[in-house]
């Protein structure tokens, strides 16, 4: 037990002398995220490196039993301190925890080992995380900084929809990601100045944000339209789903990549229903809902913002979680748990019924929360058409796109049916019309 303890810290001087390497999960989010750590005087660096060397580090340091992105995570820092690039007694690392019943949480201790046995036992590793975990840590979370992380989640989550929804209809090539990357810009310096960062000033800004994309020129021609749901990690990270968002842009899709405010509020969400299934002190519901309450209101100005511009914008999270309702319960809260059979329905009833579900290896969760249920989804919901990808060291990325490309033919055959269906009849205006809405499974 000694050694479990006997680990080096990172400490509040630390902030000062060291560079913290973060790996780079959600490009757009984590962008923003690394001013805000910069604001509050950290030095910071997303790593890019890629390659089957990572997973090949990962496997040689970390048992195969681990799951892929705890390899892919482990084996990215040590391929940057192997790369010579940086003073590895001023270098820290900096990993996220969410502190549920996901093996996610003990990714920390699993670095640590590894980076013991690979002669990096000296260098500090800290924990970013919401729920009080790693409370030796001179990096705390402090109530500045997590306002502004919830900021980088919202602009980024913004930024990410608007350009996915334009790209692949902009006239001019490039168009929309050099709009992405000029935003990014901009609230990198307002949160390094401190600005744009209230609820208040956020949604001010969401419908100049919203505007200027609308103002991209586009060719609206119908197109498959994919979404993409699956674990956290695997789900965002280029890396870890082999650049998928490129491959799907590549086939001419429209990609809806569920925002990362959502698995933010489902981790929220769960304090409360941990009391109401489990029992313990009502405060937990009342500030857990309390402050769902809040962020509501700052997604619904988002999405509001959206709508007025023309684009599409998801449904806000508390519709969201009664969505899975009568399919899975919210019991089942590990890892994505509910919370990724609810993204599935709602990409199926808004019109992204085409969907890829990232299933990394090791992921019990996942498994069980979203490629366990696409039967039942299937089944309420006839017209989707959802695929399982596997994402592990040994699957190779042209078997994962063969499998892909299977699901985007029947996508494919589906549009042209759409496009060529005969029109439906106008109804006579002396013949009554029938509203009645079609009747809801017994079982929903």
């Amino acid at each position: 037990m000694e050694n479990a303890l006997n680990y080096p810290r990172f400490t509040p001087e630390m902030k000062k002398t060291h560079t913290i390497l973060i790996p780079n999960m959600a490009p757009v989010q984590f962008t923003l995220l690394q001013a805000a750590l910069e604001k509050e005087g950290y030095r910071t660096e997303i790593l890019g490196n890629c390659g089957s060397q990572v997973a090949q580090l990962g496997l040689k340091y970390v048992h195969n039993d681990t799951c892929y992105p705890a390899l892919l995570v482990i084996g990215q820092f040590l391929d940057a301190l192997n790369s010579g690039k940086y003073d590895l007694d001023h270098t820290a690392l900096l990993i996220t925890q969410t502190g549920g019943g996901c093996r996610a949480s003990n990714y920390i201790h699993l670095l640590r080992k590894a980076l013991a046995r690979a002669g990096y036992g000296h260098i500090p590793v800290a924990s970013l995380n919401f729920s009080g975990l790693e409370k030796d840590s001179g990096f705390q979370m402090t109530l500045p900084l997590l306002k502004m992380a919830l900021a980088a989640i919202v602009y980024g989550d913004l930024l990410m929809t608007l350009r996915n929804q334009t790209a692949p209809y902009e006239k001019e090539k490039g168009a929309a990601e050099a709009l992405t990357n000029k935003w990014l810009g901009r609230l990198r310096e307002d949160f390094l100045k401190g600005r744009n960062i209230s609820a208040g000033a956020m949604k001010k800004l969401f419908p100049a944000i919203a505007a200027d994309y609308a103002a991209i020129p586009v060719e609206r021609t119908p197109k498959v339209k994919v979404g993409v749901v699956g674990e956290i990690y695997v789900k965002y990270s280029p890396l870890g789903n082999n650049r998928l968002e490129e491959f799907l842009a590549g086939e001419g899709c429209e990609v809806n990549l569920p925002g990362l405010l959502g698995f933010v509020q489902y981790c929220i969400s769960n304090m409360g229903d941990t009391v109401r299934f489990y029992g313990g002190s009502r405060a937990a519901v009342w500030g857990a809902e309390a402050l769902l309450k809040y962020m509501d209101g700052i997604e619904r100005a988002s999405g509001a913002a959206m709508k007025a511009a023309g684009f599409h914008a998801p449904a806000p999270f508390l519709e969201l979680r009664t969505m899975a309702d009568g399919i899975i319960s919210r019991g089942n809260k590990m890892g994505e748990g509910w919370l990724l059979t609810a993204e599935m329905v709602e990409l199926v009833t808004s019109g992204y019924e085409n969907i890829v579900c990232a299933q990394p290896f090791g992921c019990l969760p996942n498994h069980i929360c979203g490629k366990g249920m696409i039967s039942r989804i299937r089944a309420i919901y006839p017209q989707a058409n959802i695929t399982p990808i596997d994402y592990d060291p040994s699957a190779t990325p042209v078997n994962q796109e063969n499998r892909i490309k299977l699901m985007l033919s029947v996508a494919k055959e589906r549009l042209d049916e759409a496009a060529h269906a005969p029109a439906a009849p106008v109804p006579s205006l002396e013949e009554p019309v029938h509203t009645g809405e079609k009747a809801v499974p017994a079982y929903l």
